[in-house]
């Protein structure tokens, strides 16, 4: 190979390894919290969101999390294999109360909610498939839990969806069982306020 060669294939490789780094310091620097599926981060010991890939788990654990709990199903078309194994192995607790979509329990969030009051000052992740079960069950624990008012948490589940009759009906009852109301001033349910 000729020393012209040798200059074209060592400007080639220069050229290539700052792109590849480029490329991966951009990959690199996109993997935080907010890359996470409707990551919400309510305190700084509390935040809820949609599936979190191993990658991101990862992330978690290296922003200082000390707990994940998983409100969906394991067999969902969106779960990781194994994610307890990975959250253990990387030095967190694991909790999975697998929560029905389309029916809700009491005994499902008075489940969660004894884990989060064993220990308050454990940095949780909360997490569901697209965080709509685990922004319910946000929304509830800090209602009735740390006192956060009803119309500053409703604007945080509103952030991530309307819910719909069923857990709507899911959020009035557990409410009820604390003896508190749905209803604020600026509080819009749709048309679910409206059934009986």
């Amino acid at each position: 190979m000729g020393p012209e060669m040798k200059a074209f294939t060592h400007s080639i490789y220069k050229a290539t390894g700052g792109l590849m780094l480029l490329f991966s310091a951009s990959l690199v620097a996109a993997d935080d919290l907010s890359d996470i599926d409707n990551y919400r981060q309510y305190s700084p010991q509390f935040s809820s969101s949609g599936q979190p890939s191993a990658e991101h788990l990862k992330t978690v654990s290296d922003e200082g999390f000390e707990r994940v709990i998983y409100l969906a199903f394991s067999d969902n078309h969106t779960a990781i294999e194994a994610e307890d194994r990975i959250v253990k192995k990387l030095g967190m607790d694991y909790l999975h109360i697998p929560v029905d979509f389309e029916s809700p329990t009491l005994e499902d969030f008075e489940d969660f909610a004894a884990v989060m009051n064993r220990d308050q000052n454990k940095r949780t992740l909360l997490h569901c498939q697209i965080n709509l079960r685990a922004s319910t069950f946000s929304f509830l624990y800090r209602v009735i839990y740390t006192g956060v008012p009803i119309a500053q948490a409703k604007q945080d589940l509103d952030a991530i969806w309307q819910p719909d009759k069923v857990w709507y009906r899911f959020i009035v009852d557990v409410l009820r069982k604390y003896e508190m109301s749905h209803e604020c001033d600026d509080c819009d349910w749709a048309e679910n306020e409206f059934e009986s």
